[in-house]
């Protein structure tokens, strides 16, 4: 059931990022959540667990392309000196949800409010909560710079009219940005000077999946393996989950004053050494403590790298190179238990975090190598520059 949802998370994906290139990225988000929110709900119901595991894959369609398109959004949008703290705020408000959810499943485990059981209740809290932000959307404005790139140059100027007449002072004349020009095709990530930075970004995805989602995904099991009950696992992972919003509130201050690229690696590295204190942790004070470092910095490590990712395209390709390659990651994600599990159940906590750091290691060597420069430049500087290489 775990390994549907990230099958269709890489199905939406792969589509629905390319989508949001193609169709604008107001109508990918209105349909990405869409389809989470309906099906997630649906879910609720099921009469069995085929009709679950069915409900979780569409589900998982939707929100596999909401990360990419967010980071795809946000990149468009946001001005250059600001871009990485203001990201870094919208995930920090998102990621309040996470520890909330933790708390809400460890109330509910075991009861049944209404003649419902938790898990149930669970599906349609998320599902009307989509609903909400799914209205909230049709507020937002579409992409200048996507309208811009398809020629839609008017509706890009108005749209731009009405945000500088919404600042509470005049906004000077920006300076003029050197420009390059926007390749057509979804093919020209596979070709000079793109790719590159495909190659960069299809590997660092595969490889972050086994830090960020693998803990995330397999903490309880991890802990049920160390002889945690239940309930005590679900009360270490809410606590342990704390520390994605506190982990992602600390990356506001620093995510503009470091390059980007630094800082994602500086952050892996932190990662590897708190997964593996984790795993040798025995008593339920250093798993907390532990747990919530690894959480922490991995979110800074989050923020960073949904940042850097916008960054590294032209309009005409974000989208798509955003969500190909964060559903390398899904499906690394759907696999992960099929890889880490054995691991787990045959050397131990220690030796499944052990590969988890060489993982983490290996990325930052690629991100080291291979990654640009991008914090504080314009958009169509780090594409201008790259475009001439």
């Amino acid at each position: 059931m775990l390994a549907s949802a990230f099958v269709g998370a890489f199905v939406g994906a792969v589509f629905l990022g390319r989508l949001a290139d193609r169709l604008g990225r107001r109508r990918a988000f209105l349909l990405t959540l869409g389809l989470y929110s309906v099906f997630t709900l649906l879910g609720a119901f099921s009469t069995d667990v085929w009709m679950l595991v069915a409900c979780r894959f569409v589900a998982g369609i939707g929100i596999g392309a909401e990360l990419p398109i967010a980071d795809a959004y946000l990149a468009d949008l946001l001005p250059a000196r600001a871009r990485g703290r203001a990201t870094a705020w919208a995930y920090t408000i998102g990621f309040c949800g996470v520890p909330a959810a933790g708390f809400l499943a460890r109330a509910l485990v075991g009861h049944t409010p209404l003649g419902v059981v938790g898990w149930r209740w669970l599906f349609v809290i998320g599902a009307l909560g989509a609903a909400v932000v799914w209205a909230l959307r049709f507020t937002l404005p579409e992409s200048p710079r996507w309208l811009a790139a398809r020629g839609r140059v008017t509706e890009a100027d108005e749209i731009v009219r009405r945000l500088e007449e919404s600042a509470p002072q005049p906004l000077p004349e920006p300076a003029p940005e050197p420009s390059a020009p926007e390749p057509e095709r979804a093919s020209a990530l596979l070709r000079p000077p793109w790719v590159r930075r495909t190659t960069m970004l299809y590997v660092f995805q595969l490889l972050q999946s086994f830090g960020y989602y693998g803990f995330g995904s397999l903490v309880p099991i991890v802990l049920a393996a160390k002889g945690f009950d239940l309930v005590s696992s679900l009360t270490f992972s809410a606590l342990t989950f704390l520390g994605y919003p506190i982990g992602s509130a600390l990356s506001v201050p620093i995510i503009e004053r470091m390059e980007r690229k630094w800082l994602i690696a500086g952050s892996a590295a932190g990662m590897a050494m708190f997964g593996l204190a984790f795993g040798y942790a025995t008593s339920g004070v250093l798993i907390a403590m532990f747990g919530f470092g690894y959480t922490a910095v991995s979110n800074v490590f989050s923020n960073a790298f949904h940042t850097y990712q916008g960054e590294l395209f032209p309009t005409s390709l974000r989208g798509t190179a955003a969500g190909s390659a964060y559903a390398l990651s899904r499906l690394a994600t759907a696999a992960m238990p099929f890889v880490l599990l054995p691991i787990l159940r045959s050397a131990g906590a220690s030796t499944m975090f052990a590969v988890v750091a060489g993982a983490m290691v290996l990325l930052i060597v690629d991100v080291v190598v291979l990654g640009p420069r991008t914090t504080g430049e314009s958009l169509e500087t780090i594409a201008a520059r790259t475009a001439r290489a």
